[in-house]
């Protein structure tokens, strides 16, 4: 057949992408078109921490001309990380900023929700992670502080289905990012109404979700006089990523490795009974209304930091952690002190102080102690997950752009004890271009597209090669106790 081109728009808080997915019936192909480091802002009224909307869209508007100059494209789609939003007035205008999930005016707010709502009973309804920041939270911390923004507010959409409204009009809400939300029923499949009073928000500012694959509208010509269709993707960019995945058994993994990691399986039926809430495990609407049964974790926005802090380059930085000594010394990632602390390195050294163990000297020894912090992380899901489904994992699929982090990789591997499958890199890109395809009719399932990707993008196997040292497991389990036990809740949002 005769080749098919989309536009793919993938969002990530550290950087985004614009890029061109090609189908020739033999082949899918990515190509990127334009790269761009996300533009936050600090907002003078609030002082909160923000996402620059205008920014990011001049970005997004540049990536598409690029995109059309390498490709006739017939759609576009958007997809990008949770929990943040925006609201609309009456008149389709901004109101307020688009604060980020970093800001920490959420702090407090998911104890005062669990004070009207217990703890048990949200998870029932919605069988989402714990998190401060979810959107739950952030809506209630506006409603507290901001209550002008709500009590003006007509519409309130989630980033990428913001971003779908400036290319084409449509007010929406896509499925997949609903449900990360914390307000939208993991059994009802609608929004939860007490949750949303909680929150102080109206249901009349939500639309009902649309499918991944959800036709929006059309956009201006790019070119060659040819409108561009608006195609809803799996709008969480988690979505996109694992639709991109050639899971092949239920005993693999999902891990997608960037600034944050979500290790999970994918499920026909959600898991989330009280066993799986004690264990903080999230029931995320995915493609095709597979779950997605995962948890976040802290991922390499850790190295992020420390390359930024240091001002050096993270090539450089991974070359001296390849040669540090190993497992010296090791933090629990998902500690609230890493959110987003003034500096990295001061957090992780006062971390290994508090707890006993040397701090990293040198900056190898810091991103190794990061990147082994990260490895153990991973086993830890994976014990838990094996538990939760009754079965062993017997390989993990990593995928994203930390697939390119082959330390990282050998030490997962090392860690979890069993082989890790690395590929697709660009997984979020190819995901989202593979829905929209379908959308086109080009394929007639997910599993027709991922039978395709399987034969389009090499994978490298990954096997264990060294058995941690003695204690390091132990170790790591009582950081893990002590940020969840009942009198470690103070510590569950970053300090001041």
């Amino acid at each position: 057949m005769l080749e098919r081109s989309c536009a793919a728009i993938d969002l990530g808080a550290s950087s985004g992408r614009v890029a061109v997915v090609d189908c020739d019936g033999e082949r899918v192909r990515v190509r990127e078109a334009w790269r761009f480091a996300t533009p936050e802002r600090r907002d003078r009224e609030t002082g909160y921490q923000c996402w620059d909307l205008e920014g990011i869209e001049r970005e997004i508007r540049a990536g598409l001309t690029a995109a059309a100059a390498m490709a006739p494209l017939e759609s576009a789609g958007v997809d990008g990380w949770g929990v943040d939003h925006v609201f609309l007035d009456a008149h389709h205008d901004t109101l307020g900023p688009a604060v980020s999930y970093r800001d920490d005016r959420t702090r407090g707010v998911m104890e005062l929700v669990q004070s009207r709502v217990p703890a048990k009973e949200i998870y029932r309804r919605t069988g989402i992670q714990f998190q401060p920041f979810n959107t739950l939270y952030q809506l209630a911390a506006s409603a507290r502080r901001n209550p002008s923004w709500l009590a003006r507010a007509r519409h309130l959409l989630m980033l990428p289905d913001y971003f779908h409204f400036r290319l084409c009009g449509a007010i929406s809400t896509e499925y997949t990012n609903a449900t990360t939300t914390q307000l939208y029923g993991v059994t009802s499949d609608d929004w939860d109404d007490d949750l949303l009073a909680i929150a102080g928000v109206s249901r009349d500012l939500l639309t009902t979700p649309v499918q991944p694959g959800t036709l929006l509208g059309e956009m201006p010509s790019l070119g060659a006089g040819r409108s561009l269709r608006v195609i809803a993707p799996g709008t969480h960019d988690t979505a996109s990523a694992v639709a991109a995945i050639p899971l092949a058994s239920a005993e693999e993994a999902f891990l997608i490795s960037g600034t944050w990691s979500l290790m999970g399986v994918e499920s026909a039926l959600p898991l989330c009974d009280e066993r799986a809430r004690q264990l903080n495990f999230s029931n995320e609407g995915g493609v095709e209304r597979r779950y997605r049964v995962l948890q976040n974790i802290a991922g390499l926005w850790l190295t992020q930091c420390i390359a930024r802090e240091l001002g050096k380059p993270e090539a450089s930085l991974l070359a001296a952690a390849a040669v540090a000594s190993p497992w010296l010394s090791s933090i629990d990632p998902d500690d609230p002190r890493f959110l987003n602390p003034p500096s990295m390195i001061a957090a992780i050294r006062d971390f290994c102080a508090e707890t006993g163990q040397d701090e990293p000297a040198g900056d190898g020894a810091l991103v190794r102690c990061a990147l082994e912090s990260l490895a153990l992380s991973y086993r830890r899901v994976k014990d838990e997950l094996e538990s939760l489904l009754g079965h062993s994992l017997t390989r993990i699929r990593i995928a994203g752009g930390g697939g390119r982090n082959e330390l990282l990789n050998q030490l997962a591997a090392d860690a979890c004890e069993v082989p890790v499958i690395v590929g697709p890199a660009e997984s979020s890109l190819l995901g989202n271009g593979c829905v929209q395809l379908i959308a086109l009719g080009v394929f007639a399932s997910l599993d027709e597209a991922r039978a395709l990707l399987r034969r389009s993008f090499a994978t490298r196997e990954v096997e264990p090669r060294r058995s941690l040292p003695d204690g390091v497991r132990e170790r790591f389990r009582a950081f893990v106790r002590r940020r969840r036990e009942p009198d470690g809740a103070k510590r569950e949002h970053p300090p001041a």
